[in-house]
């Protein structure tokens, strides 16, 4: 069932992309001169759980358009991305040569991935925003993870928090007021059929005949026990409040960081 899942959300991702990031983030020549001005900025979220970038080897799994692979590759890392759309990989690779580096982008179902690609000497694996739901079983995708990691190299996680994804729904602002309601059901585990990410980067005319996705939406408690029943050791989770300065939202977790180490 995983791999007909990925097929449909591979077709999905492999229709605009190119064109959707291109409206998104300009041509790869112009959003790599905004990386390279300041690329510590790209990974701001996760720099401070990554260490030291510097001559480590990080696997950027599900790494889409490229941009955290490209400003960790400037701020000295050799970086491999794993993903299965091809027009990611062409954005990607095209953003890098403009920015002067290099990266090395493996079109590839994370769960396929050959096995000498689970060489055991990365660093650092980085997973972040919109990942764990494409997958139906997080048990191969943590032991890819821990294939990939030396003894004592770690896995950064960043998410949206199953709070704001599976139970919380929010709309506009009324007198000021932004409305929040339980609408879903947090332990629901069927298969939710949306639009595919880029989508509203692409023209309103060609939205329609986009293929959807389907998703799989886990909890906390889920992820955590599929992460640590890979031998990964949790060694934090950090739950965190919305990152813009909108009141509206104080008080709800709408992201979480876990940082796992392989012993």
């Amino acid at each position: 069932m995983q791999k007909e899942l990925n097929i449909g959300n591979e077709r999905a991702w492999n229709q605009k992309a190119y064109d959707a990031w291109v409206n998104r983030y300009g041509t790869p020549e112009a959003a790599a001169a905004k990386i390279v001005q300041d690329p510590q900025a790209r990974i701001r979220s996760f720099a401070k759980f990554a260490g030291s970038l510097s001559g480590g080897k990080v696997a950027n799994l599900l790494g889409s358009h490229g941009h955290k692979a490209v400003a960790m590759a400037l701020l000295g890392a050799r970086v491999t991305v794993v993903d299965f759309a091809s027009e990611n990989a062409r954005y990607a690779q095209q953003l890098a040569e403009a920015a002067g580096v290099t990266i090395r982008y493996v079109v590839s179902d994370v769960l396929e991935l050959p096995s000498e690609e689970l060489t055991g000497d990365y660093d650092l694996v980085i997973m972040e925003f919109g990942i764990l739901h494409y997958f139906l079983d997080l048990a191969p995708l943590a032991a890819t993870v821990a294939g990939l990691l030396r003894p004592g190299g770690r896995l950064v996680l960043q998410d949206f928090h199953p709070v704001s994804t599976k139970l919380i729904s929010s709309k506009g602002t009324t007198a000021n007021i932004r409305k929040h309601k339980v609408t879903g059901d947090y332990f629901d585990a069927s298969l939710e059929e949306t639009d595919v990410a880029y989508a509203k980067f692409v023209p309103e005319s060609a939205q329609p005949r986009l293929h959807k996705v389907k998703l799989r939406k886990w909890t906390l408690g889920e992820i955590v026990t599929g992460i640590a029943g890979a031998g990964l050791f949790v060694r934090l989770l950090e739950e965190e409040p919305n990152a813009s300065s909108d009141v509206f939202d104080k008080g709800i977790p709408k992201t979480f960081t876990l940082v796992a180490e392989k012993l």
